[in-house]
């Protein structure tokens, strides 16, 4: 980290930003002045720290060379917790400081653990009869918590309670906040502030000196903001009723419902963060979250890390849950409608149990016993095979039932049981006779090709062929339904369907236990000649955290980002990574892409089981103007009328703007997107119906990154600068849900939408397609 000590190239740098003429100081350039001292004095501390992580990574050193067993693991207990505090120091954040809180006295003066007092409500005489105060405390909130040398705070980590009135405090409801400021600071040095008056009544003093108030709203300067193609935290601009689901308890399930623009994403991250600050040590078994697509993993993973959190937090997509496999293909609606219902699971559990029947598989089972031949014919096999099927157990765990079961049927076929009628020497000679057949390689060889381990894999293989799916798929999906099934599965790859599919068919195949590996001896162990004290020494605590990490398949907690879009087969994945977590699920049932969403509410409620549920309702539009959302309204009215859309808070005067196609529609959309980097500087995305993707990617090749091409069904959960919406007509008639997913693509832009109409969506004079006029 550079140097931020006086006299330093930093604080020169702060110097030249903050000194200005005494003649033309305004209140802002003393604010910004009185931050950045702050600031710096929080650099300098910070510096201070990262050479005390430095001095015990070098300490932690020198006792790894002491070699007794006690020091070794001290030396890595202490490296660990040296080396993540570094870690964490040393990150660059933008944003480092981001706000403060200016306090009336309180109630009563008890401090917390972070040395801010407790109270909530200011005390009594805080505000005298003339409606006058005085400023009793300021806390400055950070990503990270900073004390000096007292142990006074200079930082609150934003996730500590201390800080929750910085999100909370409201006008109708300031508690003892008087003043809030957002602090914007690009590396380490401040740039502007911005104030919110919770008490405008009162004229509040602090050090002697009315308090000053810089800027007409926090929120308005945030929401303005140019986007990239990442996510940005929002712990600079959270409102109050999204403070109240991060820092909501996490016993049980927590819903959280919102429409497009209300933050249901980020406040899903910054729960995460808030959860495991508040309890690690509950939160140690991992938090995932499970995101509808790559690309919102993509736009999302970054935020964890910048709210000081990373390593115990899993970010997914839905189509990645699975080790080994990866979603890399789209089903067609009417084979994503087949594959995610519930009737694919009877369809799963017939295949597991009808693969084992290959048309390679042995007919006939011939053995030697006692100096006989013995023999068992094809129908014999299969009623064996029926009997042992018969059971619950997951088909690869009958195998020993089932070779059971073969030794039953060999000994009654060599009648040695009716030559004695001692049960002891009966008993003698059974055990004698399955040693003697089992130790033969022909039975060996038969049992592993009669009765092979099953992988997930080859069962989804073995549906492929239309022939066997249609006899496990009888009187469960119509002759249509297999053929479209069938030649889906035999393409190369996998979709997001048959993700969920493999791990169900996991569950219903079962795996025999596999021999744990043993850990590799350490290197220092060998120097120091311990190997021949401790052949294979215990896992350290970090080892087996890494380890666990690697082998986890189970969670502590579960955050499901757009959980209307899960199909019943998702919910039933999903839930096995939480079968002993508590839940915070979040998402719009306006939003959903999945044409059932009635099916869908009962796996989620088999997933959830009978966990107490908490409800919360985010209703306030941050992402989209006024404009936007208004013609958005008329879409999400056809979709799911009587929904309410969600209050967009601010207005720009840009009306949507229709384009109609006049000759190739790519030219159109071309024209379109060029026209709209020119007037926005962060990013343009383009979206069109599912089928047209790598059509519309060629459409833009050589405009830049800034502009990108998606998928209708890709779109979920991103928002760009400005949108391009692409036929709105294609999007809409793509599925029985796609006036739902036309909803979504409207509500993607912060600053201009476009439309381009083609032949489809009849558009009138202005160019207004027909499913968006009044």
């Amino acid at each position: 980290m550079p140097s931020t000590s006086e006299g330093g190239p930093v604080a020169v740098q702060a110097q030249q930003q903050t000194a200005v003429d005494p003649v033309h100081d305004s209140v802002r350039d003393r604010e910004i002045r009185v931050e950045q001292e702050h600031l710096d004095r929080v650099y300098r501390r910070l510096e201070e720290k990262i050479h005390e992580a430095e001095f015990l990574m070098r300490d932690a050193a020198r006792r790894g060379q002491v070699g007794t067993p006690g020091a070794l693991a001290e030396r890595d207990a202490q490296v660990f917790r040296a080396g993540v505090h570094l870690n964490r120091l040393n990150n660059e954040y933008e944003d480092f400081l981001f706000g403060r809180i200016d306090l009336l006295l309180g109630k009563d003066g008890k401090k917390g653990p972070d040395g801010a007092y407790t109270a909530v409500e200011p005390a009594e005489g805080a505000v005298r009869p003339d409606n006058t105060a005085d400023i009793a405390e300021t806390l400055h909130i950070g990503r990270i918590g900073v004390l000096d040398a007292d142990y006074a705070p200079l930082v609150i980590d934003w996730r500590a309670p201390a800080a929750a009135p910085f999100y909370r405090s409201t006008p109708v409801d300031p508690g003892r906040v008087v003043r809030r400021r957002v602090i914007r600071s690009k590396g380490r040095l401040v740039r502007s502030v911005e104030d919110d008056l919770m008490r405008p009544e009162l004229t509040a003093s602090l050090d002697g000196r009315e308090l000053p108030v810089i800027g007409d709203g926090a929120l308005m300067a945030a929401l303005g903001q140019a986007r990239t193609h990442t996510m940005r935290d929002i712990v600079a601009s959270i409102q109050a009723e999204q403070d109240l689901v991060i820092r909501a308890p996490a016993a049980s399930v927590t819903y959280v419902e919102g429409g497009p623009g209300t933050g249901k994403t980020a406040v899903a991250l910054h729960r995460a963060a808030y959860l495991l600050y508040q309890d690690r040590r509950r939160y140690a078994g991992g938090i995932l979250i499970v995101s509808p697509t790559p690309l919102l993993v993509a736009y999302t993973e970054g935020v964890l890390p910048s709210l000081g959190e990373e390593g115990q937090v899993a970010v997914r997509a839905i189509g990645s849950l699975v080790d080994g496999a990866e979603a890399t293909l789209y089903d067609s609606p009417s084979v994503a409608r087949v594959k995610g219902s519930y009737r694919m699971l009877k369809v799963l559990r017939k295949a597991a149990r009808g693969a084992l029947e290959r048309h390679d598989a042995p007919q006939r089972l011939r053995v030697v016993a006692f100096g006989r031949r013995l023999e068992l014919e094809a129908g014999e096999l299969a009623e064996v095979r029926r009997t042992a099927l018969g059971g619950t157990a997951p088909v690869n765990l009958l195998r020993p039932r089932a070779r059971k079961l073969l030794l039953d049927a060999l000994w009654e076929r060599s009648g040695a049981g009716k030559r004695h009628t001692d049960p002891e020497l009966a008993a003698e000679l059974r055990s004698s006779f399955d040693e003697d057949v089992t130790s033969e390689d022909d039975f060996t060889a038969f049992l592993d090709a009669w009765w092979p381990e099953l992988t997930p894999a080859a069962v989804l293989d073995a549906m492929a062929d239309e022939r066997r799916l249609g006899r496990w798929a009888r009187r469960v999906l119509n002759p249509g339904e297999v053929r479209k099934v069938a030649r889906a599965l035999k393409r190369e790859g996998h979709s997001v369907h048959d993700i969920a599919m493999l791990d169900e068919l996991q569950a219903i195949l079962g795996a025999p236990a596999r021999p744990r590996r043993k850990r590799e001896l350490d290197p220092l162990d060998q120097l120091t000649g311990l190997e021949e004290l401790m052949p294979v020494r215990e896992e350290s605590q970090r080892e087996r955290a890494e380890r666990l990490a690697q082998e986890r398949v189970e969670y502590a907690h579960v955050i499901v980002d757009e959980a209307q879009d899960l199909t019943p087969m998702q919910w039933r994945m999903v839930g096995r990574r939480g079968r002993h977590a508590t839940w915070t699920i979040v998402g719009d049932p306006a939003q959903s892409s999945w044409s059932d969403p009635d099916e869908a509410a009962q796996a989620r409620d088999e997933a959830l089981g009978s966990r107490p549920r908490r409800r919360f309702e985010l209703t306030v539009n941050y992402r989209n103007p006024a404009e936007i959302a208004e013609l958005a309204s008329k879409v999400l009215a056809l979709a799911m009328p009587g929904s309410p859309s969600p209050s967009a808070v601010r207005s720009t005067g840009v009306e949507p703007r229709f384009s109609v196609a006049g000759g190739p529609l790519g030219e159109t959309v071309r024209a379109e997107a060029a026209r709209l980097l020119d007037r926005v500087d962060g990013t343009v995305g383009v979206v069109v119906a599912m089928q047209r993707r790598e059509e519309a990617r060629r459409w833009l090749d050589g405009l830049g990154d800034r502009v990108v091409a998606l998928g209708s069904l890709e779109a979920k959960g991103l928002e760009y600068d400005a949108t391009i919406v692409v036929s709105p007509a294609e999007i809409a008639d793509e599925s029985p849900a796609g006036l739902r997913v036309l909803y979504v693509a409207l509500t993607r832009a912060t600053q201009q939408l476009t439309v381009v109409s083609a032949d489809r969506d009849e558009p009138d004079a202005a160019g207004v397609p027909d499913l968006l006029r009044d």
